[in-house]
């Protein structure tokens, strides 16, 4: 089970987009309305076993303070109101999908920010910095930008969306830091790095893929009737996503060096795609779905832009040094 875990985990950019399909087909064919019911198993199974990994000491850890102000900024002064600029272009007659785009916008960084930055020789401990500053701010800060910016044409119960963000970040984070704490003292930290620790983000996936699945069943025939629906969605995301990967390289190349500038376009490029996902589904009712249209296809573009990116890392920051190999 494992292997199969891993193996389907290293291949996202093909299970996303089956499982999309597949989310499709059962939609068209079946009354989906129950799977409602697994949306918050789905969410819990996709948060939990990454927080149990998560390394948030290393948010204390100083030497990068430059990278992660700039990525920050980036963040939560630019990617949201780009993000939300663009909806108001595409989607000003369907808002909630507007809210799918900006929720995509909101939520920076994930599990993968750091592993992208990995396969691509940057600077990893800044990464997971990132990461953990990313999800903390984003966490607190999107109730907040919801109801500014999108409070005029539909209704935020800022409340209840900071009550799903509590069941969805904080409980698993508070969870899963505590399971870790438990099974270092049990087994020894170097044991649960090699053999426990990297069983848990594999089953994240088994979550991230049920949430897809799920979104797409809802919203089926919906997209069965208008077709056309897919590629109105996903030309905003390209252009999100290219604004931002030629934004972030910009800047990274000319105010960082090269490992913390790889791990800055991660950092900012990278969208917690998984807690989008859940917010959308959790916290807006039926028609949270249509923002969890959107954000199911961002799956596509963010996963495969990833993998692109990796490739033309070299060209654009240049190989690492043996130096830097060494550190």
């Amino acid at each position: 089970m494992w292997h199969v875990l891993r193996k389907i985990t290293k291949n996202l950019t093909l299970a996303i987009p089956t499982m999309m399909v597949l989310g499709f087909v059962f939609g068209i064919f079946t009354n989906a309305g129950w799977l409602r019911n697994l949306i918050i198993p789905f969410t819990f199974l996709m948060v939990y076993p990454m927080m149990v990994t998560l390394k948030i000491r290393q948010v204390f850890q100083g030497g990068d303070g430059k990278a992660q102000l700039i990525t920050q900024f980036v963040n939560f002064a630019v990617i949201p109101f780009l993000a939300w600029g663009i909806g108001r272009m595409f989607f000003a007659d369907k808002p909630f999908m507007a809210l799918g785009l900006l929720l995509a916008g909101l939520l920076p960084t994930s599990g993968m920010t750091i592993s992208w930055t990995g396969f691509a020789k940057g600077n990893m401990a800044a990464a997971v910095k990132m990461t953990v500053v990313g999800l903390i701010g984003g966490s607190l800060l999107t109730p907040l930008y919801v109801q500014v910016l999108m409070g005029e044409s539909i209704a935020v119960d800022v409340g209840l969306v900071f009550k799903q963000i509590f069941f969805i970040v904080f409980l698993p984070m508070v969870l899963g830091y505590a399971t870790q704490r438990w099974l270092v003292r049990k087994n020894g930290q170097e044991h649960f790095q090699k053999f426990i620790g990297p069983r848990f983000p594999p089953l994240s996936t088994i979550g991230v893929l049920g949430i897809v699945f799920v979104a797409l069943a809802l919203k089926a025939r919906t997209i069965a009737h208008s077709p056309s629906l897919l590629l109105v969605i996903l030309v905003p995301l390209v252009i999100l996503y290219a604004v931002n990967f030629t934004l972030s390289t910009l800047v990274g190349r000319w105010l960082l060096p090269r490992n913390d500038a790889i791990a800055m376009v991660y950092g900012s490029v990278m969208r917690n795609l998984s807690i989008a996902l859940a917010i959308a589904m959790n916290a807006f009712g039926e028609q949270g779905a249509d923002a969890a249209l959107v954000v199911a296809a961002a799956y596509i573009i963010q996963v495969q832009s990833a993998a692109w990116y990796v490739k033309l890392t070299p060209n654009l920051f240049g190989r690492q040094s043996t130096e830097q190999q060494t550190a």
